[in-house]
């Protein structure tokens, strides 16, 4: 989603803005822009509707130079993606700001504006707050506590940068409830919204915690809370890495990243896996002490990270005593709940910044719930600053908008939380070797499913011409069904749905006919007789059934059923093995409709706002 780049330094700033609008692209966006003063302290906007490489075409064309600047790329919340409604925004050249979040009170905000003569050119509530800081430098001495001021009149959530040609040695930002990040270099200091955007720069950073005021020159960098007092922020050294933009034998970022599955699982595993016992892998104090006081296990997440937690609630209940309820974070944070004694709030998130499970874990932090756990891919983001406990995935930089990597690397870590719980609570099942001897499996059996590619291309042929499919799966194995159908529809655009296969005749065989292809993942487990029936419910009435099934369970490749053999696999990873034929199939089908995999439309990476 939306993402912030800007640069205060002694060279000019322009193609370090760009470069770190490159690195945000992974996050999705519709439209991008640059502001900078230059040497005649007037600012110098450039903005553009689609890629960062129309912005960089343009600025080749109308060169702008300065040594500070703005920037940022776009996803449309208020108003259509164009150019007018691109950041940075201005107001009557004195103010240039851009922004992430939503001003919830724009629009009675800019009624305020319009009464006092500000003529709008966009259809954003962005361009509310450009006019607001300018209003109150009518009575405020400084940029900074103007923006301090309008900042008082703003409802909802906002990470801001501003300059101004009246205070061309000064960038002013502020964060509340949108990351933000400062960058220290030497001479030149930086604000991003993501460490990546700014690791060509320096490796040093400031994050900046809810309500924080901070004031950039070259040399300094000052914080202030809302009351105006001078704080001190620790300064952390990152120890990520630059994104991996080597493609290297691969098309797409989704089909390398589905290829790196194997690698990241087995480095999600890297030192945590002992003889027959898990090792303690998560990071926070009190730990064991704290498992073992856990009578409930609560799962918020969105999205992917949510089928994360709905397969680990399978794995909770059958292999500990221990509940668990899984929730989508939009709902938990707006729901009441009673209160309930040893509940272990776990938070799952690719990148750590997702805003309705931050919303979440603020409501369950003032529940008083026995302690918060995030699982999640960014050690710096804000999850994971913000939790007691922390679970790290070892997924590696994932570009592609469809998630791949991190889902399973979220599922191993899932199960070694199972275990832990096990662990810390007598493990009177003997839970804890199986899953230790399952996991050290795992790399190897990823790397027999990718082994299965070119059958799965053959197979999404099928698909090409379609509108709609059906996926369906029993037990752990339907959460997967439900990744599958999200991911056909999040890159290929074909209606997709996943279902319960006992679900089938309460309502979704109204559907089948021989238009519908009909997805089911069948691993030889406890339930296979009965997901058999279910299958043999849609073959009677026409549908074109395309299964993953274990080679053991017996089903034949006939006209209106397609296999793909899977090989025999622990039940309690199956659910692990299972996602990656559905993540090809979406892969081969939207190549095949020609969509932009890495970056389909409407979609962004990291959703920072509600």
């Amino acid at each position: 989603m939306c993402g912030i780049v800007g640069a205060i330094a002694q060279r000019p700033v322009v193609e370090i803005l760009l470069e770190g609008l490159r690195r945000l692209e992974y996050r999705g966006y519709d439209s991008a822009g640059v502001a900078v003063l230059d040497a005649n302290n007037t600012i110098q906007r450039t903005r553009a509707l689609g890629r960062v490489a129309a912005l960089e075409e343009k600025l080749q064309q109308q060169p702008a130079r300065g040594m500070v600047g703005i920037s940022h790329t776009r996803w449309a919340t208020h108003g259509e993606p164009s150019e007018r409604n691109a950041h940075p925004h201005l107001s009557s050249n004195h103010i240039a700001i851009v922004h992430n979040g939503i001003i919830e009170n724009y629009e009675e905000l800019r009624e305020a504006l319009i009464s006092k003569g500000y003529h709008f050119e966009s259809e954003t509530d962005t361009e509310v707050v450009a006019h607001l800081i300018e209003e109150t430098l009518k009575t405020e001495s400084s940029l900074f506590d103007a923006v301090k001021a309008a900042t008082k009149q703003l409802r909802g959530a906002y990470a801001l940068g501003v300059i101004s040609p009246d205070e061309p040695d000064t960038l002013i930002a502020t964060r509340k409830g949108s990351p933000l990040i400062v960058g220290l270099g030497l001479g030149e200091n930086f604000i991003g919204s993501d460490v990546q955007a700014m690791l060509p720069v320096t490796n040093r950073f400031i994050y900046l915690e809810n309500g924080d005021f901070v004031k950039l020159s070259r040399h300094s960098v000052e914080i202030f809370d809302t009351e105006g007092k001078k704080l001190d922020r620790p300064i952390k050294e990152s120890k990520a890495c630059s994104l991996d933009s080597d493609l290297g034998e691969f098309r797409h970022y989704m089909m390398k990243e589905i290829h790196e599955q194997p690698q990241s699982v087995q480095n999600t595993l890297e030192g945590r896996l002992g003889r027959d016992t898990i090792k303690q892998c998560i990071e926070g104090e009190n730990v064991l002490e704290t498992l073992q006081q856990v009578k409930e296990v609560q799962i918020i997440a969105c999205g992917t990270s949510y089928h994360a937690g709905l397969i680990a609630r399978y794995w909770l209940e059958s292999m500990t005593d221990i509940s668990c309820s899984v929730e989508v974070a939009s709902e938990y944070r707006y729901r009441r709940q009673p209160q309930r004694d040893g509940v272990l709030f776990v938070t799952i998130s690719q990148s750590g910044e997702t805003a309705d499970t931050l919303a979440a874990l603020e409501k369950a932090k003032s529940n008083k719930c026995l302690a918060t756990l995030t699982i999640c891919n960014v050690a710096e983001s804000s999850l994971i600053r913000e939790s007691d406990l922390s679970l790290m995935t070892v997924a590696g930089a994932e570009i592609g908008v469809a998630s791949t990597k991190a889902f399973t690397t979220q599922l191993v870590c899932l199960q070694l939380l199972v275990g832990l719980l096990a662990q810390a609570n007598g493990d009177s099942l003997g839970v804890v070797a199986n899953i230790v001897t399952n996991l050290k499996k795992l790399p190897v059996l990823l790397e027999s499913v990718l082994d299965k590619d070119a059958e799965i291309e053959i197979l999404a042929e099928h698909f090409a011409e379609k509108n709609h499919a059906l996926f369906l799966g029993r037990g752990d194995q339907y959460p997967v069904a439900m990744e599958g159908a999200l991911k056909l529809k999040e890159i290929s655009y074909i209606h997709a749905e996943a279902y319960p296969a006992g679900e089938l005749k309460h309502g979704p065989l109204a559907l089948v006919d021989n238009e519908m292809p009909i997805v089911a993942v069948a691993p030889n487990t406890t339930l296979i007789e009965k997901l058999k029936s279910n299958l043999e419910e849609v073959r009677s009435r026409g549908g074109e059934l395309y299964l993953f099934a274990d080679k053991k369970v017996g089903i034949s490749q006939k006209d209106n059923i397609h296999v793909v053999e899977m090989e025999d696999v622990p039940e309690t990873i199956a659910p692990i093995i299972y996602t990656i034929p559905l993540q090809l199939l979406s892969y081969y089908v939207a190549v095949l409709k020609g969509t932009d995999v890495d970056k389909p439309r409407n979609l962004a990476k990291s959703v920072t706002v509600e």
